[in-house]
């Protein structure tokens, strides 16, 4: 048969009696434009492909921890600190920008322990100095090294204000992107709330960035900076499909650090419409992994990315 998605499928049944008075079955499976007849045998191995086709394409989509919702704990013991995190049932995690000055060695001794625990680190939040001409290599090195293929720009190295700035960090990024894809790497971009600001009446950061850069690059969502921003999260998603390949679930709320608001609630306690949010995602935002992102919360670190994690498989259930 050839290879291909089955398409429009029309089976019939017949049943013959041979000499022996036993019967078998023949499947007759018509096609757009063509006519197979196969056997019991064959059927039952099409729909047995057919049935792991569709259970792999519902595969849920790994969810991570940035790191830096640990990073009092990772500061004390990296190592332990993954440890942790792996046990609490995450699958992937994103190292922060201290990772750039690691050496390929203590790269190597990272992605043992990755290897060892089966989590990965799919993407890694980096300093814009791995985006200029000469970090751009030691960022594929480190990178490549611990299995990252996402190097996303923490920060632009500064809150600025004109279109032309931002036109800079745009051709950054597209630089970047022509190299690291060659080691089979994406640039990314991740967002802050100021990104978020009008500039000289017109557009804001985030629509030149993804007006300056190829498709290619990531634009990485922190949803709880568009929350607050009053940036609709899900009506972005939407407006950039494919590139949104993996979002920062960052809940906001009205109020103040110090009464345990703003960025201190809990993932799924905050404004954001997390349901909306993952069905676009999932449905033409190109979504591959989620990293739930604490800023800090009521409760340990720990026990925080514990709770997170609780409250993302519980509604994801």
């Amino acid at each position: 048969m050839a290879e291909g998605t089955l398409h429009y499928l029309r089976i019939h049944q017949r049943t013959y009696a041979n000499a022996h008075s036993s019967t078998r079955r023949v499947y007759h499976v018509t096609f757009p434009e063509m006519r197979h007849q196969l056997t019991r045998r064959d059927f039952l191995a099409v729909a047995s492909a057919t049935s792991l086709a569709s259970a792999q394409s519902k595969k849920p989509i790994p969810v991570g921890l940035e790191l830096f919702s640990v990073r009092g704990e990772l500061k004390k013991d990296l190592f332990a600190t993954v440890t942790a995190v792996a046990k609490m049932g995450y699958e992937v995690v994103e190292f922060y920008s201290p990772y750039f000055g690691w050496t390929a060695d203590y790269a190597k001794q990272v992605r043992t322990l990755l290897d060892d625990l089966g989590i990965e680190a799919r993407s890694m939040h980096s300093p814009r100095a791995a985006f200029e001409p000469e970090g751009r290599q030691k960022a594929v090195e480190l990178n490549s090294i611990v299995g990252s293929t996402s190097v996303v720009m923490a920060s632009a190295g500064g809150r600025f204000e004109t279109v032309d700035e931002w036109k800079r960090v745009a051709e950054l990024l597209t630089q970047s992107q022509e190299l690291f894809e060659k080691s089979g790497i994406r640039a990314g971009y991740h967002n802050h709330g100021f990104e978020w600001r009008p500039m000289e009446g017109k557009s804001h950061a985030m629509d030149i960035l993804a007006a300056g850069t190829p498709e290619s690059v990531t634009l990485q969502l922190d949803v709880g900076t568009a929350v607050e921003m009053e940036i609709d999260p899900v009506a972005w998603i939407k407006a950039h499909p494919g590139r949104i390949r993996n979002i920062h679930c960052k809940d906001w709320t009205p109020g103040s650090h110090e009464d345990g608001k703003a960025y201190r609630v809990l993932f799924g306690e905050g404004k954001s419409p997390w349901r909306e949010i993952f069905a676009a995602a999932e449905s033409g935002g190109g979504v591959e992994f989620y990293l739930i992102e604490q800023e800090g919360s009521r409760y340990s670190e720990f026990e925080t990315a514990q709770r997170c994690l609780n409250t993302y498989k519980q509604m994801r259930a």
